[in-house]
């Protein structure tokens, strides 16, 4: 179980990725119901009575579970949220993950999110042992596949995502 006191906070130059809080719903349903982080992603929208709470709640259960590993990013400066980041979606034997991640668009083309991955990438490898990580992206957000092939990811051309044949799957191997 990742214990609340123990759950990784991970840093680089820029960004601090710590646990999410229940402070951060408001910013958190903002995020995931922004039409352009949206555009791309295939979920229901939110609804705008739960804030955000319900999605922080769940994320909590999920952690107490050893289901995901989530981040938010902020600012190292201002503490202001810019996005978010994840491992989930493991398989059984806990050797693979997948990684999910959003980000604001004022955002956009600043490198934060290409720092957040190299750091969660650097934690799964070294910290979670993983032998690959693995990420699902629609064929068309140009951003995201140049985000993962610019950290090392590799189009994996005969798989496909069954829940949404839209996605392509990228897979970054650890290195020996």
């Amino acid at each position: 179980m990742v214990d609340k006191a123990r759950f990784p906070i991970l840093r680089s130059q820029r960004l601090v990725l710590r646990r999410i809080h229940e402070n951060d719903a408001n910013s958190i349903f903002k995020l995931r119901t922004d039409a352009v982080v949206n555009t791309f992603i295939q979920r229901p929208q939110g609804r705008a009575d739960n804030n955000g709470l319900e999605f922080v709640n769940r994320i909590h259960y999920d952690l107490s579970k050893n289901k995901i590993y989530h981040w938010v990013i902020v600012s190292s400066e201002s503490s202001e949220l810019l996005g978010s980041i994840c491992l989930w979606n493991f398989n059984v034997e806990k050797t693979i993950a997948e990684v999910g991640y959003e980000l604001f668009p004022k955002y956009y083309g600043q490198g934060i999110m290409s720092e957040a991955l190299t750091e969660v990438i650097d934690f799964g490898f070294r910290q979670l042992q993983l032998t690959s990580i693995e990420a699902f992206t629609h064929r068309d957000n140009e951003r995201s596949t140049k985000l993962l092939i610019k950290n090392g990811f590799e189009l994996s051309p005969n798989r496909s995502d069954v829940d949404n044949l839209n996605n392509i799957i990228f897979i970054k191997q650890k290195a020996c």
